[in-house]
């Protein structure tokens, strides 16, 4: 008897629960994404839902990542069941996914679907998105500056403007090469000064022809390219800031506190947010309509943009802005944490002036414009 229980108790180690469910999320995206989900998420996921396992696979950065993913969708599209629980992609990809009738309308039915107030949730680059995603964080553009060489910071892209002549060379940016916080600027100057609505520009729809209503604008802009300093790129703008060569730029807000902390910019340096806004982007949760355990799929979803999560694992380690409402991650937070992300670009602000990019037919469009109106 003795014996049987041992090979008992050893059967029982070895074999893992009947219900045991091995969870495969797909993430575009850099590598920090896999070790996000491996390391972070899925320990916590696993001790809340023993026997279960999760598991990260990357597609790679940037717009190919998510494009490797919608290809993987597009290729199981005649099958029963796919091999995909959850994935995370670019806003951008969101849209066509959904289109092609690749996605479970899933927010409504977890408990954090509620906190979530964002437009970006409902709307991607001109597609109704509302219900299939879940925002997983939202990567924001703003504006920094060193408040010992500006005194009276402007707030307003016309304010910006009229500084930028009265100081020359001490505004910095990149144009539309090198990173998307040049591009992110131009994309909110013409939000801001082109004659046609900003709103159609990024909701859509498109109409050809619409580039004349930006005439105005590019000139005002290639006149004020005059008083400024063109930067390499998004890190070479955070150089010129951390340099004092330049007192002023666009910049991803994650990586302006990721150089700050590691002492490339002064601990006073500071950002805004102007009027009418900026764009900046989110990552989104989404579900496959045809996943193998879209129950067990929710749960990690929910768990993964649940306050104290979100706190967490999104503003503390990454210093990206969070997927819900900021409102109800703030009790999770410390007062430091809290301070050092919202306290300069308030919850309201982002409300307010965190705008999306414009739909991808109007985006290339302003990029070849640019290109011809104020590069050459």
């Amino acid at each position: 008897m003795k014996t049987f229980l041992s090979a008992a108790v050893v059967l029982a180690v070895a074999i893992p629960p009947a219900s045991a469910t091995e969870l495969t999320v797909v993430t575009a995206g850099d590598t920090n994404m896999v070790d996000y989900i491996n390391e972070y998420l899925a320990p916590i996921f696993e001790k809340e839902n023993p026997g279960d396992t999760v598991r990260a696979v990357g597609t790679g950065p940037g717009d190919a990542g998510s494009q490797k993913i919608l290809e993987r969708f597009e290729a199981q599209s005649g099958n029963e069941t796919w091999d995909t629980d959850v994935a995370v992609v670019h806003e951008k990809f969101a849209g066509p996914m959904v289109e092609q009738n690749f996605l479970k309308q899933y927010r409504g039915d977890i408990a954090t679907g509620e906190l979530v107030t964002s437009d970006k949730a409902k709307m991607a680059l001109g597609t109704n998105v509302d219900g299939y995603v879940m925002p997983m964080f939202s990567s924001q553009t703003a504006i920094a500056y060193n408040p010992a060489l500006v005194e009276n910071p402007p707030k307003s892209y016309s304010e910006i403007e009229t500084w930028a002549h009265e100081h020359p060379g001490q505004f910095g940016y990149n144009g539309i090469k090198g990173g998307a916080s040049g591009v992110s600027f131009v994309m909110g100057w013409i939000y801001a000064f082109g004659d046609g609505d900003a709103t159609q520009l990024m909701n859509g729809p498109f109409e050809e022809g619409a580039a004349k209503e930006w005439d105005g604008a590019l000139k005002r802009l290639k006149d004020f390219n005059a008083d400024v300093t063109m930067t390499p790129g998004n890190a070479g703008t955070l150089d010129m800031l951390g340099r004092g060569e330049i007192a002023m730029g666009p910049v991803w807000v994650d990586m302006f506190y990721s150089w700050q902390a590691d002492g490339k910019l002064p601990p006073d340096m500071k950002l805004l947010l102007p009027e009418p806004g900026m764009p900046g982007q989110p990552m989104h949760y989404v579900i496959p309509e045809n996943a193998p355990h879209p129950e067990l799929a929710e749960k990690f979803v929910e768990l993964a943009t649940s306050p104290k999560i979100q706190a967490e694992g999104i503003v503390k380690r990454f210093n990206w802005y969070p997927g819900i409402d900021a409102t109800h991650v703030k009790a999770e937070l410390d007062e430091a944490s809290w301070n050092k992300l919202f306290k300069d670009v308030t919850p309201e602000d982002l409300a307010n002036y965190a705008k999306p990019f414009p739909i991808a037919p109007y985006n290339n469009a302003i990029l070849e414009a640019y290109e011809r109106h104020v590069a050459n």
